[in-house]
């Protein structure tokens, strides 16, 4: 044989070079699954059409920001894990339609909402006009446990803003248990903050050190629950 091709054995090796591996070699390099999470969340972003709602799930789930995104059609939805307190949640964040004629289709989704993003665009005062509508949606669909976010989008166009910090805070103000930030997903400007402070408040409300097998009887499931029939439904109301 060329002694070039000719490959030296370890020393002690001994047996063929096809013999099997040591005991236990496999296992090591064997990778422990991931960790299950401790909670699965879901979280909804309501808002009209353009006010930048797939832009900001699409920042946080993914760090991407898309100039010309397409308007969502009927509900579309990611999914990011996050470490909080301690515990792994697992989010399952859906972006939902502006356009009323899919309300019928989006209604489904507010009952297992455990946070609810409501989303205006500060350059535009019709985004704005629009949240009583939208606050109606969450008063007929969404659990009184549900908490509730107002965001201003769109920070990077401050120079266009129509929309006052102090209207915003103002109309955030009368509504039980809303808070209200600004945001901008194009700059990426308080988008992780958001959404995190979300989720803290969530689990500020529910039992951290539950066993792993109770946990069925307390986190979300990911389906949607079936629509609720507007007359099965009564408004729940948030106003203070």
């Amino acid at each position: 044989m060329d002694p070039r091709y000719d490959v030296p054995r370890r020393a002690g090796g001994g047996g063929s070079s096809g013999s099997s591996p040591a005991p236990g070699s496999a296992s090591r390099r064997r990778k422990l699954p991931p960790r299950p999470a401790d909670y699965k969340l879901q979280i909804i972003i309501i808002g009209s059409r353009g006010v930048g709602k797939t832009s900001l799930m699409e920042r946080f789930t993914d760090d991407t920001f898309c100039e010309a995104c397409k308007s969502t059609v009927g509900v579309d939805f990611k999914i990011k894990t996050v470490d909080l307190r301690g515990k792994k949640i697992r989010l399952q964040i859906w972006d939902t339609a502006g356009q009323e004629r899919f309300n019928s289709i989006t209604s489904a989704y507010y009952r297992g909402a455990k946070g609810i993003v409501l989303v205006y665009d500060i350059t535009k005062q019709e985004t704005f006009d629009d949240l009583p509508k939208w606050m109606k949606m969450i008063d007929k669909y969404a659990s009184e446990e549900a908490e509730l976010l107002l965001v201003g989008n769109k920070l990077d166009c401050e120079t266009d803003r129509v929309v006052t910090k102090q209207q915003a805070e103002r109309f955030a103000s009368r509504i039980s248990g809303m808070r209200f930030c600004e945001a901008s997903a194009k700059d990426n400007f308080n988008v992780d903050e958001i959404f995190l402070k979300l989720v803290d408040d969530v689990l500020s409300k529910m039992p951290l050190e539950i066993p792993n097998k109770e946990l069925s009887n307390s986190v979300l499931s990911l389906q949607p629950e079936p629509e609720v029939p507007p007359e099965l439904a009564p408004p729940r109301l948030r106003c203070c």
